[in-house]
C-alpha cells in the first residue's frame, strides 16, 4: 500500500514542537501599487459589501529554529493590502497567517464548514478558523494568543466552546505563496453535540438578524470525503485529511504490520512510522498515542521521542 504525496495541493505540513513569533515592520507599498491596490479593494467591496478593511496579521517569513521549532516573522497590516493579490505583477504582496482547529468526533471524523455567501470566500469548505488579528499594543502574539484566537473562531463559527488551554498545537501548513496556517487539535466531541451546537448557533444568529460565517457543516474522515463535499475547498484541507486518513489506517490495525505493533503496545512507534512515510517529524505520536491508549500512552510516546532507536519501524 503506497502513500500518495501530501503535497499534491501545493501545501506542506510541518510538524512543530515550539513556535516563536517575532514582529517586524511591514514593507512599504510602492506608489503605483498603492493606487492599484485601492482600485482592486474598491472593486472587491463593490462585489461583496460585507468585506471590511480591519487590522490583520500578515506573514513575513518562516524559519526553522532548533529541533522541531520554527520562528514566524509577522507584520501588522489591513485586509486592504491583500487586494494586491489581484494586481498582476505586484511586488508588495504579503502572505497570510491564520489559525484553524481540527475538531474530531468520537469516531475519528473531522468537522468542516462551508463559508456563507456573506464571507470573502462563499461556498468554500475549510476547518473552523480565520486570519490572525494583531494584539493590542504591549501585548504579545504567541502560541497562547493564537490558541485563544483559534478557540474564539471555533465558537463563533460552529458554536463549540472550549477553553483555549484545551487546544494542542498540532502542525503548521505552508502554502506555495508563503501563507502559514497554525493548526490546533481539539478534544474529541460526540457528533450529536457538534450538530446541536451548530444548529443553536444558526438559530440564535437568525433571531438577531446576523449572517453566519458558515452556512453548513459536515464530518469527513478521508480525502475521498473532501472530494465528495463538492464546490471548492481551502488548499490545506486535502493534505490535512491525508494525514488524518493515514493516522486512522495505522492506528486501527487496518494494515497487518501495524496491527502487530499496536498489539505490542507501542502507540508512539505507530505515529512515528506513519509520519516517517509522510516525511513529517515525531511530534504527532503524542496525540496519536493519546487517542489510541489514553493518557497513560503519553509516557510511552515520551520514551519513544527520547530514544529514536526504538522507533525504527518499516520505511
Amino acid at each position: 500500500m503506497t502513500d500518495p504525496s501530501p503535497r499534491a495541493s501545493g501545501v506542506s505540513l510541518l510538524a512543530v514542537r515550539r513556535l516563536r513569533l517575532v514582529e517586524a515592520a511591514a514593507p512599504p507599498v510602492p506608489p503605483e501599487e498603492q493606487r492599484a491596490m485601492h482600485r482592486a479593494w474598491d472593486e472587491a467591496v463593490h462585489a461583496n459589501p460585507s468585506l471590511f478593511d480591519g487590522p490583520v496579521v500578515a506573514c513575513a517569513g518562516l524559519a526553522p529554529e532548533g529541533h522541531h521549532g520554527f520562528v514566524v516573522t509577522w507584520v501588522r497590516t489591513t485586509y486592504r493590502r491583500h487586494a494586491l493579490r489581484r494586481v498582476p505583477g505586484a511586488t508588495a504582496c504579503l502572505p497570510s497567517l491564520f489559525v484553524s482547529v481540527l475538531q474530531p468526533t468520537d469516531d475519528g471524523r473531522v468537522l468542516v464548514g462551508r463559508m456563507s455567501s456573506s464571507t470573502a470566500a462563499p461556498g468554500r469548505w475549510q476547518l473552523p478558523g480565520g486570519s490572525v488579528e494583531p494584539p493590542p499594543a504591549g501585548k504579545p502574539l504567541d502560541v497562547a494568543a493564537l490558541g485563544r484566537h483559534a478557540a474564539r473562531e471555533l465558537a463563533e463559527e460552529t458554536g463549540v466552546e472550549l477553553p483555549a488551554e484545551d487546544l494542542t498545537l498540532w502542525c503548521l501548513t505552508r502554502a506555495e505563496n508563503g501563507t502559514i496556517g497554525v493548526q490546533f487539535l481539539a478534544p474529541a466531541r460526540p457528533e450529536s453535540l457538534l450538530g446541536e451546537r451548530f444548529t443553536a448557533l444558526l438559530s440564535d444568529g437568525t433571531a438577531r438578524g446576523e449572517d453566519p460565517e458558515l452556512d453548513r457543516t459536515a464530518l469527513i474522515r478521508s480525502q475521498a470525503d473532501v472530494t465528495a463535499l463538492g464546490g471548492t475547498q481551502v488548499d490545506y484541507l486535502e493534505p490535512v485529511m491525508h494525514t488524518v486518513q493515514w493516522q486512522a489506517l495505522l492506528l486501527s490495525g487496518a494494515l497487518p504490520a501495524v496491527h502487530a505493533l499496536k498489539d505490542a503496545g507501542l502507540p508512539a512507534v505507530l505515529g512515528l512510522w506513519m509520519l516517517s512515510s509522510l516525511g513529517a517529524s515525531r511530534l504527532f505520536p503524542f496525540h496519536f498515542g493519546h487517542w489510541l491508549r489514553g493518557p497513560a500512552a503519553r509516557e510511552e510516546a515520551e520514551r519513544a521521542w527520547r530514544d529514536p532507536a526504538r522507533t525504527s519501524g518499516p520505511r
